[in-house]
This record gives C-alpha cells, structure tokens and sequence, in this order.
C-alpha cells in the first residue's frame, strides 16, 4: 500500500480525470455555481458546445495549480478572468451569482480538493485517506490560481471538515441545473456512438466518485457490491500505477501543462 503523498504535485495523477463528472457535480451544486454554468454566454467554456477545448482548458488550470510555476498560475489566471467577466447573473436569471465572486471560488476549490484526496487513497488502498496538513495546505492554488483569497483557504485538514460540512449547507439543485447535470451525465456533448458503448462505466466512476447527498439529489442507485468493485478497481490501478516513472503517472496533466507553456510562447489564447 502506497502511504500519504510526499508534497501537492505528487497528487497530480492521470486516474483524477475519472472523478471529473462527479467533480463537476458537486461545484454546480452550489446555485450560482450551478446557474453560472448552465447560463454561461462564454460559448467557448461550454462543455456542451466544445467538450475537447473544456477538457483542454479544465486539466491545464489542475496542472498549472499544482505543478506550475507563480509566473504560470498569474498567467492564467488573467487568462481565466477574462472569460469569467462575463460570467454573472442578469435580469432574466433566477439565482445571483458572479464568476469571480470568492466564496464560489473557494466551493469550487474545495470540491476539487476532494477529488485529489479521494483519487490518491483510492489508489493507495486506503480509501478515506486524509492527508498531511503540509500537503494540504500546498493545495491552496487550487483555489488562488483564481480570485479566492488564501486566507479564505481552511487553515489545517480539520478545518477543511468544517468548511465542507458547511458548504453541504448550501447545496440545493434546482430543475435548471438538475437538467444539466443529467446532460452532462448521459454524455450528450459526446457522438451518438461514443455516448452509448461508454455510458456504463462513465456512470460506474462518477457514481462512486460523489459523496453524499449527491447521489442521492441525482437519483443515482448505489450499492455495497458497487462500491466494493469500485474500490477494488482503483486500487487494482494504484499498484501498477505508483511503480510507473512519474511522466507516466502525471499524464494527461503534464501533456496539457506543456502545451500552455507553447500558447505561451507563441502567444496564443491560453483558454
């Protein structure tokens, strides 16, 4: 069994794109999270329009967070916020909110947080894992790369409890962002083909990567064989993959942290 990881990059593994769906779930159960997205005018940013440019654009922010340098994370952040400008609530919309509004930020950044953190003790065989205070508070950027301020970052990994518990607080999921979150679920941004031969075990990984009570706000069914397969699946993928050279391990994230530092260089749009 694979113990705690040493700092926040080596939490950057490939299998973390497993939990993206039910990632995203969770951020968009915050409603201006959740209507943000499903209103968003910013069609480059939507997954439903242009899933390959989401993808892109969503594992670069993770890799520059985690295994950039200051200089990147400022970049894109710029970046980022030029395109969230446009995020906010206007006089049709039933929810307010504002993409650079920090509390949604630090939701978000939570929730990401947990994805890393459940993936690693997955892999490890130990699932539940809580991490090192050290680590965790090296996985601040995931919410600073942004507009949440690192004081807003809970200071210790009991803190984190407390902040998450009271981020459960605020979870609601209207009819507007229920219907979304189930496009997004049947894979509607993917061809007809493609939706149906993976619909099984895309629903399979992001079943078991949602904690409650977003399962249950989904209607998704989950049982105790479920969860024991899926365990056993991960950690099956943990002790092959920590004997792999840490390229190997960090992909795509390492291949989509290149690429920014080319749009860098030749000066091309970073998201």
């Amino acid at each position: 069994m694979t113990g705690p990881p040493r700092a926040a990059a080596d939490l950057v593994l490939g299998p973390v794109v497993l939990s993206a769906t039910a990632n995203v779930v969770m951020e968009l159960s915050w409603p201006g999270v959740g209507h943000g997205v499903a209103e968003s005018r910013v069609d480059s940013g939507n997954v439903m329009l242009h899933p390959l440019h989401r993808f892109r654009t969503t594992n670069a922010y993770l890799a520059v967070a985690l295994l950039g340098t200051d200089d990147e994370r400022r970049a894109y952040r710029r970046a980022v916020g030029r395109s969230h400008a446009h995020v906010h609530a206007t006089a049709d919309s039933s929810v307010g909110y504002d993409a650079f509004d920090p509390e949604l930020q630090r939701w978000v950044a939570l929730c990401l947080y947990r994805a890393f953190e459940d993936t690693w003790g997955l892999l490890a065989g130990d699932p539940g894992m809580r991490l090192p205070d050290d680590v965790y508070r090296a996985c601040a950027p995931l919410g600073t790369t942004l507009q949440m301020r690192p004081e807003q970052w809970p200071a210790d990994r009991d803190a984190f409890d407390d902040a998450w518990d009271d981020g459960l607080r605020h979870v609601r999921i209207d009819d507007t962002v229920r219907a979304h979150l189930h496009r997004l679920l049947r894979g509607d941004f993917l061809p007809g083909p493609v939706r149906r031969a993976t619909l099984a075990e895309r629903t399979f990984w992001t079943t078991g990567f949602l904690h409650e009570p977003f399962r249950s706000l989904l209607g998704l069914e989950w049982t105790a064989a479920d969860q024991h397969h899926f365990t056993s699946r991960l950690g099956r993928l943990g002790a092959v993959l920590h004997r792999l050279p840490a390229p190997l391990r960090q992909a795509p994230y390492r291949q989509t942290l290149t690429d920014l530092r080319v749009r860098r260089a030749l000066g091309r749009p970073l998201v």
